[in-house]
């Protein structure tokens, strides 16, 4: 009797190339310090220029995920001159755009397999910034959930004229919370004065020229 010839698949090659995606590792400010100090991450500031330089943390190293926008073209000429007069002028926010050379930047600075800190200032652009060196192959990955406003001052050492929690403040919305507290620090002084020397302070009112 004569068997049959049976077909049979080639053994699979030990070894052999398994795609597997690394996931964002989110963590907080206090986790963050531990990757850095202990896990040996390396920080990088996606931030844009202004905000890096109000505060950054010390020795990190800075691609921006946004540049200034100084195109002239009808439409952006426009654009710019609407964001300048509001959220430039109330908040501080330059007129950015995407840096279209963001990933290839990273590129040039780390390989795949290091580990990268990103850091914003909320939270948002880092996680954006998370997703694109993620996609280009990076495995390594951790971003601070809420951004450098949720670190508290002294858990990292920072270089700048303002914490990093308030690197993200500038604009008229500076000035009006100054003018604020001095005019709040004005009428407490005025209050307690009244209530604690009420008649040296009816003699003052006295002395003010009437109307």
């Amino acid at each position: 009797m004569h068997g049959r010839k049976l077909k049979c698949r080639p053994p699979r090659r030990i070894g052999a190339r398994v795609g597997i995606r690394a996931e964002v590792n989110y963590v907080n400010a206090d986790e963050a310090k531990k990757l850095v100090g202990a896990d040996g991450y390396v920080v990088l500031d996606i931030r844009d220029k202004s905000q890096y330089e109000r505060a950054h943390i010390k020795s990190c190293y800075h691609v921006p995920l946004f540049i200034e926008n100084n195109d002239n073209d009808p439409g952006t000429i426009i654009k710019r001159t609407v964001h300048n007069n509001f959220a430039g002028l109330f908040f501080g926010l330059p007129f950015t755009k995407l840096n279209p050379d963001f990933v290839q930047s990273v590129k040039g600075q780390f390989a795949a397999d290091s580990k990268l800190l990103l850091v914003c200032q909320e939270g948002l652009r880092s996680t954006a910034a998370a997703k694109m060196l993620e996609d280009a192959g990076f495995q390594n990955i951790s971003c601070i959930t809420s951004g450098l406003q949720s670190v508290k001052p002294g858990t990292f050492e920072s270089v700048g004229s303002t914490e990093l929690q308030n690197a993200g403040k500038a604009g008229l919305v500076t000035v009006q919370g100054k003018i604020s507290a001095v005019l709040g620090t004005v009428l407490i002084c005025a209050f307690l004065f009244i209530t604690l020397f009420p008649d040296q302070a009816e003699k003052l009112l006295q002395l003010a020229p009437s109307s």
